[in-house]
């Protein structure tokens, strides 16, 4: 059965903490609507796709998937470098190092890398309070 933060985390986070939900969903959706609409040096894009394959990805590395999703997006969107350091990141912070930061997005900003660090950490945390809750 289809258990999801938008569907039944959030009014069960509710009832166990009166608006702790809300203070953690209105978290979540800053971190997922965050964007300066440019990658790299292109300006005026549409990063929202983006930016779901991202934290979609991160929930089937926790094995949460979503049948209304088509995952053939991550794999057209995100490159290995980059599936590399997402998994690291969510999974095994400790093992991060400055190499594989660098290998992944090459011609991108800082600000944009550390987008996705945001990104992956709050999908992540969504993952594990949904496996909580």
């Amino acid at each position: 059965q289809d258990y999801t933060w938008e569907d039944h985390g959030y009014s069960l986070m509710n009832r166990l903490y009166p608006d702790v939900g809300q203070l953690l969903d209105e978290k979540f959706q800053v971190v997922y609507n965050l964007t300066y609409n440019t990658i790299a040096m292109h300006c005026g894009v549409d990063t929202s796709v983006l930016r779901r394959a991202i934290w979609n990805y991160v929930h089937c590395v926790f094995g949460i998937r979503y049948d209304d999703y088509d995952y053939g997006e991550v794999n057209q969107l995100l490159e290995r470098n980059l599936k590399i350091y997402i998994k690291t990141v969510a999974c095994y912070p400790e093992k991060t190092t400055k190499q594989i930061y660098t290998q992944f997005w090459r011609h991108f900003k800082h600000s944009e890398k550390v987008h996705v660090n945001l990104l992956l950490l709050e999908a992540r945390m969504q993952a594990a309070l949904l496996y909580a809750l």
